[in-house]
């Protein structure tokens, strides 16, 4: 099974291709889906294999959360992180989504302030105003091509009535590794403004050569009393679609009070999704993410190399994920303009920059987690929306 097997997506009730043309304006006839993060090639064999395991097996009753699952996840995380957890640090969640909405809902009280650094995965700021409460933007500081923290402007931000720090880590849209030191910064942030410290590492699996990701708990374990892990194997196996995820809480407190709120809302996970994640993460699985990552690393050379074609226009290097964060701020063009060669020119459809908050005015985010041919296009489009600065 190749990374660049052709699959139709259309017609499958596929958000990220079938509400294209709803979402964006982009003729879901020949456009180009880049946006939402899943990807458009199939899961790894040994996932599907476990559901045919399954589907011929033909009993699909009640199943818990059971030993194989979480010795699973604690092998993933040794051997692909070097992190030691206990098995009973991990909740499951109905996705990351979910698990912030939880972590909101219990340890942040109605209109709380809650932190957020950005540019940043939108759903950070939906999740906190769905919950009635009130995002602080904390601008990362865009140096050379790449984002730095800016602790000092954070906290002339805050007021003190703050409760909670959102992380994302690897950093998305921008792709960025946090190094040990600016993740201890970020501790030492949160514990002085004693906030409880959240961290998404969702796209921590998809590194790419050069670059180690390092998990939050290794960098500041002083910290974990208010610390709470977010992790999932939904977007290095392609299965965001089972609403599967992890919130691994090492603070005995904070993990008995998020159990206790879980047991009030009687979640459990599907069963598939709990055969399919024991699959991944195995020494099978280990390898096909070893393989997805070279073929998204010759993915972003290609567009990166397409895109510096283009005047005007940069490509943030990525370290991490396959999101190209891509500013265009040096066409003089308005977003509006932009957006319409991206769209109408081109007919592909990127996620929006400016939903990602302050410091993405004039970007747009792509997906580049498809088949290489489909890149190739892409950038020749992209090319001819912008001939005319050429």
């Amino acid at each position: 099974m190749s990374f660049n097997d052709p699959i139709e997506r259309r017609g499958t009730h596929s958000s990220k291709w079938d509400m294209m043309e709803k979402l964006y304006d982009v003729p879901q006839q020949d456009g180009i889906a880049m946006w939402t993060a899943d990807s458009d090639y199939a899961t790894a064999p040994c996932v599907i294999d476990a559901l045919r395991r399954a589907a011929d097996h033909g009993v699909f009753g009640y199943m818990p959360i059971h030993d194989d699952y979480l010795n699973a996840i604690q092998w993933w995380m040794k051997t692909r992180h070097n992190w030691d957890i206990d098995t009973s640090w991990a909740l499951t969640s109905q996705g990351l989504g979910n698990a912030i909405a939880l972590c909101l809902d219990l340890w942040t009280d109605p209109g709380a302030r809650v932190v957020i650094f950005t540019p940043v995965y939108h759903e950070f700021q939906i999740k906190i105003e769905k919950a009635g409460r009130e995002a602080v933007t904390c601008p990362l500081k865009h140096t050379g091509d790449s984002y730095v923290l800016d602790l000092e402007d954070a906290q002339s931000r805050l007021d003190g009535s703050e409760q909670m720090l959102i992380w994302c880590s690897p950093q998305n849209p921008s792709g960025r590794v946090w190094t040990t030191d600016e993740l201890r910064g970020i501790a030492e942030f949160a514990a002085r403004n004693d906030l409880i410290l959240v961290s998404d590492e969702i796209h921590h699996d998809l590194v790419f050569p050069d670059h180690t990701f390092v998990p939050m708990h290794i960098a500041a374990p002083e910290v974990e009393d208010r610390l709470i892990v977010l992790t999932a194997a939904s977007k290095t196996f392609n299965i965001a679609g089972q609403r599967t995820g992890n919130m691994i809480i090492p603070d005995a407190k904070l993990r008995k009070e998020m159990q206790h709120r879980l047991n009030t809302l009687d979640y459990k996970p599907a069963a598939l999704s709990l055969q399919m994640i024991t699959a991944a993460y195995s020494p099978e699985g280990a390898k096909w993410a070893d393989a997805q990552i070279r073929h998204l690393d010759q993915n972003r050379k290609t567009f990166d190399a397409a895109i510096a074609t283009i005047p005007g226009v940069t490509s943030m290097p990525l370290q991490a994920t396959y999101l190209a964060w891509v500013d265009f701020s040096g066409t003089g063009m308005s977003y509006d303009e932009i957006s319409q060669r991206v769209r109408k020119s081109a007919r592909i459809a990127p996620s929006a920059g400016p939903d990602f908050g302050p410091g993405g005015e004039t970007f747009l985010r792509f997906n580049l987690a498809t088949q290489h041919h489909r890149v190739e296009e892409a950038c020749a489009r992209l090319k001819d929306a912008f001939s005319d600065l050429q």
